[in-house]
């Protein structure tokens, strides 16, 4: 069967919130501060859909994963500058892993921002995720240290910056 990259349903939302938010808890992703709060936003999916676009991975009627695509900086852009896209939330089911919906849906993001006329795609993750780091290298995806950040000021915990120029 083939997997099918689309814009997200408003009927979908609460189902990809809890695909999100489960894969992020059984990946131990979330043991950093503020869990609770970021559990929350993980869950709140109609609330990133105003702001950036929801695309799915689906497989005829089960849906295996998500992404937000954010195609601007914008209330939902953690690093974006002006001429780039942004990627968040990237999470594929656990028993949906390793068929290729997490490239795909990476993917599709590129080819929206390259359609978009960005300039660059970029995106955060973290040290653990290294599937996702296997992901975004095999698509161009560079590391760039130096827009390393720290999500919750006064923690140590780092994302680190992943970048593709367009």
């Amino acid at each position: 069967m083939d997997i099918v990259i689309r814009a997200a349903h408003p009927t979908e939302y609460e189902t990809l919130g809890e695909i999100t938010a489960q894969a992020y808890l059984q990946d131990g992703l979330l043991a950093f501060g503020e869990s609770d709060w970021y559990l929350g936003e993980l869950r709140d999916v109609a609330k990133r859909a105003a702001a950036a676009d929801i695309l799915v991975a689906a497989e005829q009627d089960r849906l295996l994963g998500s992404v937000t695509f954010v195609p601007a900086p914008g209330p939902m852009a953690d690093l974006a500058r002006p001429g780039e896209a942004e990627i968040r939330m990237l999470a594929v089911s656990r028993a949906s892993r390793g068929r290729g919906a997490g490239e795909a849906l990476v993917r599709a993001c590129v080819d929206r921002a390259r359609s978009a006329g960005c300039a660059g795609v970029v995106l955060s993750t973290q040290p653990t995720m290294q599937a996702a780091h296997r992901i975004y290298e095999r698509l161009g995806f560079v590391r760039v240290p130096e827009r390393d950040w720290k999500p919750i000021p006064g923690d140590d915990f780092t994302l680190l910056t992943y970048e593709l120029t367009l």
